[in-house]
C-alpha cells in the first residue's frame, strides 16, 4: 500500500501520484517505523562503553564480555532473511508488532538482569527482536511510499537516523553509564520499545503478498544456519583473531551451509530467496556497495578509537565527543542526500559517495603519533557524510524497479547486507591494529588496506552500474 501526499491509500495496484511532500500522516507512519530503526541502531552501540561496569555487577569475566555483544549479534543477522520472507506472506504490520513486543520484553530482562545468563538471555532475545523490526520496518516503508521523490526521501531520513542511532550510543552509553549506572541504558530500549508499540498499531497499513505460496524450509534452515555459523566465527575473531580451530571450523561449516542455500534456492518451487532476484544488477552491485561502506566504516570507527585512547591518551568523553561531530556530519549529509538521489540518479550517488568514502579515509593516513585529533575529526566526519550518502543510495538502488510482493525479500537482503557488513569489517581488518608490535604502525596499516577496497569497490561497482546500450 502507499499513502500519497495527500489523503488517498494506494493498493499496489494503483498508480500513486508522485509527489514530493509528505502529509501529516505521512510523517508520523514515517516517525514510527524510523523510530524503530534507530532503536535498534541505538542497541548495536549502546552497550559498548557499559561493558566493564556491566561485568564487574554481573561478575561476567572480561574473556566472556564479547557474549554480551555475540548474543545480539547472532540472531540479530542470521534470521534477518528468514523474517523478512515470513512478513512478505504472512503480513509485515503484524511481524513488526510482533517483534517490538520481544525486543521491549528482552530489554527489560536485561535491564533487571540478577545475573550472566538472565543478562545473554536478554541480550539474545533483543537480538531475535531486532532481525523480525530491520525488515519488516523497512519493507513496510518500501511498500507504504511509493517509488520515486517520496520514498528517496523516507530512505534518506530513514538511514541518517541509522547512522545517528550508532554514533548516539557511543556517546550516550558512556554518560549514562557513568551516571545512572549500566542497567539505565537497557532501560532506555524499553521506554523506546514502549512508545513505538502505542503508536503503530493504529498508524500502520497491513501489508502482505496477495498469494501464500509454502514457506520454503530447507532454504531457512540452509540460510540461516550458515548466517548463524559464520556471524559467530567473524564476531568470535573479532576477539581472539583466526587463529583457533573453531573459528576456522565453524566460518566453514557456515559457508558450506550458504553454497547449499544456492543450491536449495535454484531448485526450490517456491524460494525464499529468487535468485533471478540476485541477478539483477542493481540488487547485485547495489548489496555489494552496502557491504563495502558498513563494513570498512566500522572497521575505521574501530581502529579510530584505539589510536585516540591509546596513542594520543584521549578520554571516553573526548573520544565520544569527536564520533558526536561525525554525527552531527551524517544528519546533514541525510538530509540532503535524497535530493542528490533524485536529481544525479542512485547509481552515481552511490559510486561517488564510496569513493568520497575512501578519499577521506586515505586522508586519515595524515594522522600522527603525537597528534592528530583536528584531522581526525575533520576527516571522520567527511567520510561518514559519504557514508551515509552510501547507505541510503545502495538502498534506493536495491529496491528501486522491485515489486511491493518482493519488498520483504528484497529488504531483507538490504538489512542483511547491512548486518554481515558491521560483523566482518572489524574481524577482517581491526586485527590488523591489534596484532603489530606497533599499535600506530597497525591503524594506519588498516587504514590504507581500508581506503583502497572502498576505492576499488567504487570503481566496480560503478563499471557493473553502467547502463548498457
Amino acid at each position: 500500500m502507499a499513502i500519497d501526499t495527500q489523503t488517498t491509500i494506494t493498493g499496489p495496484h494503483t498508480a500513486a501520484p508522485q509527489q514530493d511532500r509528505l502529509t501529516g500522516r505521512a510523517k508520523l507512519v514515517l516517525f514510527v517505523l524510523c523510530a524503530a530503526q534507530f532503536m535498534v541502531a541505538l542497541d548495536f552501540s549502546v552497550l559498548n562503553v557499559a561493558l566493564p561496569a556491566l561485568g564487574k555487577d554481573l561478575g561476567l569475566s572480561q574473556s566472556a564480555l564479547q557474549w554480551a555483544v555475540t548474543a545480539f549479534a547472532l540472531p540479530s543477522g542470521g534470521f534477518l532473511l528468514l523474517f523478512g520472507r515470513i512478513a512478505d506472506l504472512f503480513g509485515r504490520k503484524k511481524l513488526f508488532l510482533t517483534g517490538l513486543a520481544l525486543f521491549g520484553t528482552a530489554s527489560l530482562l536485561a535491564t533487571l538482569a540478577w545475573d550472566p545468563a538472565s543478562f545473554l538471555t536478554g541480550r539474545a532475545l533483543q537480538g531475535l527482536g531486532a532481525a523480525v523490526i530491520v525488515p519488516t520496518g523497512m519493507s513496510l516503508l518500501t511498500t507504504t511510499f511509493p517509488e520515486g521523490p517520496l520514498r528517496d526521501k523516507a530512505l534518506g531520513i530513514s538511514g541518517t537516523l541509522l547512522s545517528l542511532g550508532y554514533t548516539t550510543g557511543m556517546v550516550l552509553g558512556g554518560v549514562m553509564t557513568d551516571t545512572l549506572g549500566w542497567r539505565s541504558t537497557m532501560g532506555l530500549l524499553v521506554l523506546f520499545a514502549v512508545i513505538v508499540l502505542m503508536l503503530a498499531p493504529g498508524l500502520l497499513p497491513e501489508s502482505r503478498t496477495p498469494q501464500r505460496p509454502r514457506l520454503d524450509v530447507p532454504g531457512a534452515v540452509t540460510v540461516t544456519g550458515g548466517l548463524l555459523a559464520v556471524i559467530y566465527a567473524l564476531s568470535t575473531a573479532a576477539q581472539r583473531g583466526f587463529g583457533g580451530a573453531d573459528v576456522w571450523g565453524t566460518l566453514i561449516v557456515g559457508l558450506a551451509l550458504l553454497v547449499a542455500f544456492v543450491i536449495v534456492e535454484s531448485k526450490a518451487s517456491a524460494p525464499l530467496v529468487s535468485l533471478p532476484m540476485l541477478k539483477r544488477r542493481t540488487v547485485a552491485w547495489g548489496n555489494l556497495g552496502g557491504l563495502v561502506t558498513f563494513s570498512m566504516m566500522s572497521a575505521v570507527i574501530f581502529v579510530l578509537t584505539l589510536y585516540l585512547q591509546e596513542t594520543l591518551g584521549l578520554s571516553s568523553f573526548e573520544t565520544g565527543l569527536i564520533f558526536g561531530i561525525q554525527g552531527v556530519a551524517s544528519a546533514v549529509a541525510g538530509a540532503y542526500a535524497a535530493r542528490f538521489i533524485g536529481r544525479f540518479g542512485a547509481r552515481r550517488v552511490l559510486v561517488g559517495s564510496l569513493l568520497g568514502q575512501g578519499v577521506f579515509i586515505a586522508a586519515l593516513l595524515g594522522l600522527g603519533s603525537e597528534s592528530g585529533a583536528l584531522l581526525a575529526t575533520v576527516a571522520v566526519s567527511l567520510a561518514s557524510m559519504c557514508h551515509l550518502g552510501a547507505i541510503i543510495s545502495y538502498g534506493v538502488t536495491v529496491t528501486s524497479g522491485v515489486p511491493n510482493e518482493e519488498q520483504g525479500l528484497a529488504t531483507g537482503l538490504v538489512t542483511t547486507t547491512q548486518q554481515v557488513g558491521l560483523t566482518v569489517g572489524i574481524p577482517l581488518l581491526g586485527v590488523l591494529a591489534t596484532t603489530q608490535a606497533s599499535l600506530f604502525d597497525g591503524v594506519r596499516t588498516v587504514l590504507a588496506i581500508d581506503a583502497a577496497i572502498v576505492v576499488a569497490a567504487a570503481a566496480l561497482i560503478g563499471l557493473g552500474l553502467r547502463k548498457r546500450a
